[in-house]
């Protein structure tokens, strides 16, 4: 029987990465994301080259939706809890509630809402690995970026307390943090100012939503006694949050 794997956020970047690079490997996988049409066109590309799909269409922020999607799947080995974004690039005095409110939704209480309900599938089946997409924001807060990094401050404590919550019951907990990572990730939080998008990654060669993938891939596939606790992924030209060497 193949593994099952469920990737949140699976419509671009990471999680879209991911669903290829896992189906590659022989993972059935679970495609979830809000946007229907680009679920479907990823399944269609995995059932092409011969890998199973089956896709979920619902907004994670919102709990009762997760149990309507997620409560009648029969079994996860694998959850990728990737979906997240990044909104506004303000002061705190001069950001949008309505910003912080979808981060804080989406990145937290949405992770919290799947994990949950994934976790009881896994302690029933005697076992799983989580792995949750988190940030080297979630250890170097930056100007502007308040909420953003207060979430991934918050993804990774959830990840580490995650670990010491389900280790009696054989369940793995991975976190992947990565730097600059050039995926629509800038788009969405400068709302569609591609200008100013595009300077972020100005001068260097970012990392790949294939790259995380496979990083993820990696993870997956090591031994039932071994744990990925945290990785930091980062382009050879970022030293961490603060030191970016940009070629000109």
């Amino acid at each position: 029987m193949k593994k099952q794997a469920l990737i949140t956020g699976a419509t671009s970047g990471i999680g879209r990465a991911t669903a290829l690079r896992l189906s590659a490997d022989g993972w059935d996988v679970a495609a979830t994301g809000r946007r229907a049409e680009r679920l479907d066109a990823l399944r269609r590309e995995i059932e092409a080259a011969g890998g199973g799909c089956r896709t979920l269409a619902f907004d994670i922020r919102d709990e009762a939706a997760c149990h309507a999607a997620l409560d009648g799947l029969e079994r996860i080995d694998l959850l990728v809890n990737n979906a997240g974004l990044a909104a506004g690039f303000e002061h705190l005095d001069r950001g949008s509630t309505a910003d912080w409110n979808a981060m804080i939704d989406t990145n937290v209480k949405g992770l919290l809402y799947v994990s949950q309900i994934v976790a009881r599938k896994m302690i029933a089946a005697g076992g799983g690995h989580i792995v949750n997409i988190g940030s080297i924001a979630g250890t170097e807060p930056y100007e502007n970026g308040a909420v953003y990094c207060a979430t991934k401050h918050a993804v990774h404590a959830i990840s580490q307390s995650m670990r010491a919550d389900l280790l009696s019951h054989g369940i793995k907990v991975s976190e992947v943090r990565p730097g600059m990572v050039e995926t629509e990730f800038s788009v969405v939080r400068f709302h569609g100012d591609r200008t100013a998008a595009d300077n972020v990654y100005r001068g260097v060669e970012p990392l790949t939503g294939d790259d995380i993938a496979e990083a993820i891939a990696w993870i997956a596939q090591l031994p039932a006694h071994m744990n990925v606790n945290e990785i930091v992924l980062m382009p050879s030209q970022q030293a961490c949050q603060y030191y970016v060497h940009r070629k000109s």
